[in-house]
């Protein structure tokens, strides 16, 4: 039986940029009454996710910014941090990078140090609690959990760029987000971490957890769990490893198929 149902929220759950799908409330009451929990997993920063399930915040348990950050009931369940001279190191790297524009993700807040509006636009979407900085000295090194850069190139470039400026840091890894975003998390931290940490604290098997994803940084995550569904939209990587295709975000997939899934257990539970 399903205990724990897990979505991406870009592409997967929302069908448009900020959009819930219009049955999500419905859905949400059902996956209530059935003590099924619902988690969003995203590369988004925590209080950006809380926005959008305000309703249902006591509710959730949330994996924001790739899986570094984990919260429940108004406190963190876990996280994790790059190491201060592995972020200064960073930032000396991307100085040197053209066309990019680095986000500095905190537990709380990120911190951008440019005026860019089409990336102050960008960074709206993702990130709600967000502050200009004239230099990203006046933050905090010590509490960086992520680093998002927006680029202006394909991320792909961008990526490959950086893991061979990074090949020798083995603190961090770089993942590529959408075509337009490359992160840098801490090393072997995902969202596929992230669920197998929970699914240990929580005694739930991973046959008992169904995940929807469709980027790369999904990648992890569709392993971690007993039943995966790619969105039709997906990227053929994730197409690839995951057992079962859901209809587009556009289309609900998410919604349409968590239906789908709780039809299926109500039958069995009448037998």
């Amino acid at each position: 039986m399903i205990k724990w149902i897990i979505s991406d929220m870009d592409g997967t759950l929302l069908v448009s940029e900020n959009q819930l799908p219009a049955d999500f409330a419905e859905v949400m009451q059902m996956l209530k009454d059935r003590n099924i929990m619902f988690s969003p997993a995203s590369g988004r920063q925590l209080s950006s996710l809380q926005r959008h399930f305000k309703p249902y915040i006591n509710d959730l348990i949330f994996i924001s910014d790739n899986g570094t950050y984990v919260w429940q009931d108004g406190k963190e369940l876990f996280s994790a941090t790059i190491p201060e001279n592995t972020v200064r190191k960073i930032l000396e790297i991307l100085k040197d990078i053209p066309h990019i524009y680095p986000i500095v993700s905190c537990k709380n807040m990120a911190y951008i140090n440019t005026k860019n509006q089409r990336v102050i636009d960008e960074l709206a979407l993702y990130y709600t609690a967000n502050e200009y900085v004239e230099s990203f000295e006046q933050i905090d090194l010590n509490s960086v959990i992520k680093f998002a850069i927006f680029t202006e190139k394909d991320s792909q470039h961008i990526y490959d760029v950086l893991e061979e400026k990074l090949k020798d840091c083995s603190d961090v890894q770089v993942v590529i987000s959408n075509e337009d975003w490359v992160d840098i998390n801490p090393a072997n931290v995902n969202k596929g971490t992230a669920i197998k940490k929970l699914q240990e604290k929580l005694g739930i098997k991973p046959s008992e957890c169904v995940a929807f994803g469709d980027y790369l940084n999904d990648y992890e995550m569709m392993q971690a769990v007993g039943e995966s569904y790619a969105m039709e939209n997906a990227l053929p990587e994730i197409k690839a490893i995951a057992k079962h295709i859901a209809p587009a975000n556009t289309d609900s997939g998410v919604t349409k198929t968590i239906r789908k899934i709780i039809a299926e257990q109500d039958k069995l539970q009448q037998k």
